[in-house]
């Protein structure tokens, strides 16, 4: 089905009844097929797991993502592509830029696959980012620690999710081990400055291959254990900042010429600065809350980028928690979902689960997500306070 289109051309529009390849079958692309569906378009994954979450809404080629035979089938079979998380291979990413329409292009992929890239282009757009420095030995290490006033964040500069790969360092006793740590992993090392922020924040922006740019309401996200817990929409900032943030996104969309989503993590310091952390180049968990509480969800969003349509009004309908559910969580949720939720009804919200479909729950794996609607945050709060799902979450 391709049709041979290469580079973002801005007069090229897939319509209703295309075929969208995903490179990657996670949750993300079986939520982005699920909104696809719903708008006419068909989709094709490549995952190398036997049943990925993806495969229940496409067709699925089963096959690791540096297969290059599969991502030549991959191409054949679709309009267009699109890969769903960043940690795929370059090189594959490559070859379907050559072979099929791949809009996002691997020039994005390039830099964000690489913290040190990313930060250095970012740099050189003018976007505020903290104090970095590459890492080479434990003497550098030692260095760039004093310099950044003796506390810092060591990072691979590849792979890593979900504060895998970094090493919080709080003094200089801490630097050996940390490094001995991570150098073991093989990879380039970034020491990024320790920033004492207040509120950690992320912006998901749009932009199509004719440069229209839409950008999502600012959330504001909770961590636990490094993987994210809440977002918070509207977040609870001031307006200036809100602006600025909004800003931040729009500079990233246009300098980096994205196509599809681009999700701007974003540290607020307590005098209301911003620096971006990273970029994702895709749907973004801290997105979801826009399935339920924006006129345009992220899923449909990033389909109207990539297939170069006019992109839809993002809006906030209604204030929202959005409240991951992890591998612990599964059991709970089961036992919430089939009974009456008195304490949603008493306090006025409306939780709309968002379960993926994985065939094992697993401590610590996002098996699906809640969007608690309500007509103000401090309710949907409440409502995730008291529910039993998280009594063990830690903030």
């Amino acid at each position: 089905m391709n049709n041979g289109v290469q580079g973002h051309s801005a007069d090229h529009v897939l319509l209703p009844g295309s075929k969208i390849g995903v490179l990657g079958g996670g949750q993300l692309g079986r939520m982005l097929a699920l909104e696809g569906l719903r708008m006419g378009y068909t989709f094709v994954t490549l995952d190398p797991v036997d049943s990925p979450p993806c495969a229940e809404a496409a067709q699925h080629i089963r096959a690791e993502y540096s297969d290059r035979e599969a991502a030549r089938q991959l191409a054949e079979q679709a309009d267009v592509v699109t890969y769903e998380f960043e940690n795929v291979s370059l090189e594959i990413a490559e070859q379907l830029e050559r072979d099929a329409y791949l809009p996002q292009g691997s020039h994005l992929l390039h830099l964000t696959q690489h913290r040190l890239r990313e930060k250095d282009a970012l740099t050189a757009a003018g976007i505020p980012v903290a104090p970095y420095a590459k890492v080479q030995s434990l003497e550098e290490l030692m260095h760039h620690l004093e310099a950044f006033g003796g506390q810092g964040v060591l990072k691979t500069a590849t792979g890593g999710y979900d504060g895998k790969g970094q090493q919080m360092i709080r003094s200089a006793d801490a630097a050996e081990g940390a490094y001995e740590a991570l150098a073991s992993l093989g990879t380039e090392l970034v020491l990024e400055a320790y920033i004492p922020f207040e509120r950690e924040l992320s912006v998901i922006a749009a932009r199509n291959p004719r440069g229209e740019i839409a950008i999502f309401p600012i959330a504001e996200n909770i961590h636990v254990d490094h993987i994210l817990h809440l977002s918070i929409v509207p977040a609870r900032v001031p307006d200036k900042v809100i602006a600025e943030a909004e800003q931040i996104a729009r500079q990233v969309a246009s300098s980096l010429e994205v196509v599809g989503l681009i999700a701007v993590e974003l540290f607020m310091t307590p005098d209301g600065n911003l620096l971006v952390n990273e970029l994702a180049p895709r749907p973004h968990n801290s997105g979801h809350y826009t399935m339920d509480a924006c006129r345009t969800s992220q899923f449909e969003q990033h389909i109207r980028a990539i297939c170069n349509l006019p992109l839809g009004d993002p809006s906030l309908v209604t204030p929202v928690v959005m409240v991951n559910l992890l591998g612990e969580h599964a059991q709970d949720m089961l036992q919430w979902f089939k009974v009456e939720d008195t304490a949603a009804q008493s306090l006025g919200v409306t939780p709309k689960l968002h379960w993926y479909g994985k065939t094992e729950a697993i401590a610590k794996r996002k098996m699906g997500h809640i969007n608690v609607l309500a007509d103000d945050i401090d309710a949907a709060l409440n409502w995730v306070q008291h529910n039993k799902m998280w009594r063990n979450q830690q903030r």
